[in-house]
């Protein structure tokens, strides 16, 4: 059942429920009040018949006790009998007055009734019968002066009042019948109104589901379905979000496993071919020699290939030991390693950093400036006009370390994707220079493991320069006040 019709049914069952239990609540207090007032009116009435008997019977007592109650009844019978009440006697076992009324109506067992209670003692009974007739108080007192027992009584129609209440319960019903209807008619539409943005929300999660990924919901309402629109639309970000990270990592698991095949065919083919070529064929000895070294050289780039892919997988599992290191010294490693480098290529380069201190592990620190430096090389080929310089800069609370070349530069669209592993942006000039895509996911991990973050800005034809800045706090103490440091790669130019 739709959460709009059971909305309906609940509100109109309660307020059925309520304006029935408050109908009945102020119809019975209405005719409880009027017939309170109709039996105090009788039990009035009756008790002055006694009185007026009882005084009268008083004056003419001398004349005998029949002659008494007959002489009195007769001058108090007009008096009293008024507004539909009727008075009656009964003297011993035969009754004087109101015999034909009483029969008439049907009351005589329920005066019997009241006449025997009476019997034991002196005092006034009264009730409430209802016959073919109608409904009728009946009050019966019992007089003390005589010795024959005598029983005066009033009855007074309270008809009319009961009609009055039915007519009251039936325009009542016709009432409730008529509000209920149209109470009912407006609660449809605005149970059907109200859910009409919860009903939009499933039907917009459906087509979600079916793959309508652009969808979201315009409900801008301050209420508590607008916050659950603005809690859906962020939900689907966040879910298109996910499924978008998914699809790429899916990706770059597809291309690593591609390019890794293809990294491990390339050298084992060679090797396979020339160690063929050797067990077949007979060579010479500069042919020999020539087939040796390729298979030395594809095996020792086998050998690097495993030792990178080694460290990748294996530093997030090695806890990292921070101890300080001295830029100086760094800086001194650094040059005395790339300038043999730099001559053979005739790059002109430049290692200067500030004196400070690092905090970190002084391996992963030079194999980090050591593949920046090196992927600087390789984008090269502008001989001698080459240009590369690394510069350290200490920085309030960080130290800043720039790699600047004018080499080829990386496409905007490719900068985001240069830490994947076995990711190259010129795969055949890559192949060509010796690299395997690993050296920047290896610097990628570094510096994360390090605390610090990576800016690339780069422009092709003019050169690329990357920044990385390291906190002066060890990662861990970073951590426990801002949380885990991520390494951040973005364009752009300074």
């Amino acid at each position: 059942m739709r959460f709009s019709n059971k909305l309906f049914l609940a509100t109109t069952a309660l307020l059925t429920v309520i304006f029935t239990v408050f109908g009945i609540w102020i119809l019975s207090s209405n005719f409880s009040a009027l017939l309170d007032r109709e039996i105090l009116r009788g039990n009035s009435e009756s008790r002055m018949f006694r009185v007026l008997f009882e005084m009268g019977y008083t004056s003419v007592e001398e004349y005998g006790e029949e002659y008494a109650i007959d002489r009195t009844l007769n001058s108090i019978l007009d008096g009293v009998e008024r507004d539909g009440s009727h008075c009656f006697a009964i003297y011993g076992e035969d009754w004087l007055r109101g015999w034909t009324f009483i029969e008439e109506k049907g009351l005589q067992s329920e005066v019997e009734t009241l006449r025997k209670g009476l019997e034991g003692w002196n005092g006034s009974y009264y009730k409430v019968s209802r016959t073919e007739e109608g409904f009728f108080l009946l009050s019966v007192a019992k007089v003390p002066e005589t010795e024959t027992p005598l029983f005066l009584g009033m009855c007074r129609e309270l008809t009319e009042t009961f009609r009055n209440r039915r007519d009251m319960v039936t325009q009542y019903r016709i009432s409730l019948s008529v509000l209920l209807a149209l109470g009912g008619a407006c609660i449809f539409l605005l149970s059907r109104y109200i859910t009409r943005p919860i009903s939009s929300l499933g039907r917009m999660a459906k087509r979600i589901a079916d793959g309508n990924f652009e969808l979201r919901s315009n409900n801008r309402s301050n209420d508590e379905i607008g916050q659950l629109a603005r809690s859906f639309n962020r939900m689907a970000d966040k879910l298109v979000e996910q499924m978008e990270e998914k699809i790429l990592e899916a990706k770059q698991q597809e291309d690593f496993t591609a390019a890794f095949a293809h990294e491990l065919k390339t050298p084992l083919t060679s090797i396979i071919g020339y160690a063929d070529m050797m067990n077949t064929m007979k060579l010479s000895p500069e042919e020999q020699a020539e087939s040796t070294y390729y298979i030395y050289n594809q095996g020792r780039r086998l050998e690097s290939l495993s030792l990178k892919l080694l460290d990748l997988v294996s530093m997030d599992k090695n806890p990292l030991v921070c101890r300080p290191v001295q830029t100086k010294k760094l800086e001194d490693n650094i040059r005395a390693t790339v300038r043999p480098i730099w001559e053979q290529k005739k790059i002109n380069g430049k290692v200067e950093m500030d004196k400070g201190m690092l905090l970190g592990d002084e391996e992963l620190l030079l194999s980090l400036f050591y593949n920046l430096l090196d992927n600087a090389a390789k984008a090269m080929d502008k001989g001698e006009q080459g240009f590369i310089l690394l510069k350290g800069t200490a920085m309030p609370g960080a130290y800043e370390v720039k790699v600047v070349d004018n080499g080829r530069g990386i496409p905007r669209e490719e900068i985001g994707r240069i830490t994947e592993a076995f990711y190259m942006v010129d795969k055949s000039r890559s192949r060509k220079e010796g690299g395997a895509g690993i050296g920047m996911a290896l610097c990628h991990k570094i510096i994360k493991l390090h605390g610090g973050t990576l800016h690339i800005d780069s422009r092709l034809g003019e050169g690329t320069v990357m920044k990385v800045i390291f906190p002066m706090e060890t990662p861990v103490a970073r951590r426990k006040k801002q949380g885990k440091g991520s390494t951040h790669t973005k364009a752009g130019r300074e």
